[in-house]
């Protein structure tokens, strides 16, 4: 495959997908996460879930605290953005550990190498929930509906990428065809 002959900028932004919520996740909820785990599974290859995160953990559904972790470990380094993105997901699809708990994401963090006391400050503030928030609201005007998503944007055209777990090659192709 030719490689792009194009500098990219690439911007990850957050999402959101489900705010602040103590309540416990709903059964119906519940049984669909498994149902998509299973199918998952059968999909792509080489792809495991720990199921006893639903023995284990008081799952609710609320991600917005997982994405302030991220934030507040991009505030830190850079790096820690994908580093803490990689630790979240872990933790929570391997490792049956909770990401919607601030215990979980504090160790997370440490784990990463991020300054422990600075990240339980910042996962907290408001800045960090206003950057959070400013994220979620350009992901909406860009016209994104599902998570992840890819959306190419050059001078002539926008081109949303459907994400291909199995052949990662086939979205450079999209990219490159785009004219």
């Amino acid at each position: 495959m030719k490689k792009i002959p194009r500098e990219i900028l690439i911007i990850r932004l957050l999402g959101g997908l489900a705010p602040d919520n103590d309540n416990p996740m709903s059964d119906d909820i519940r049984d669909y996460v498994i149902k998509n785990w299973n199918s998952i599974e059968k999909r792509v290859p080489e792809t495991k879930f720990n199921y006893d995160f639903w023995k284990k953990c008081k799952p609710r559904r609320s991600t917005y605290p997982a994405c302030r972790a991220i934030i507040a470990a991009r505030k830190q380094k850079n790096e820690f953005d994908t580093e803490m993105t990689t630790a979240i997901q872990k933790a929570y699809y391997l490792q049956a550990r909770n990401p919607s708990d601030y215990e979980t994401l504090i160790e997370l963090a440490e784990e990463i190498g991020a300054d422990k006391n600075k990240f339980s400050r910042d996962v907290a503030s408001i800045e960090t929930d206003e950057i959070l928030k400013q994220e979620i609201e350009q992901y909406k005007n860009l016209g994104l509906k599902s998570l992840p998503s890819l959306l190419f944007i050059n001078d002539k055209n926008k081109l949303k990428i459907e994400p291909d777990y199995i052949n990662p090659d086939s979205m450079l192709e999209k990219i490159n065809s785009i004219q």
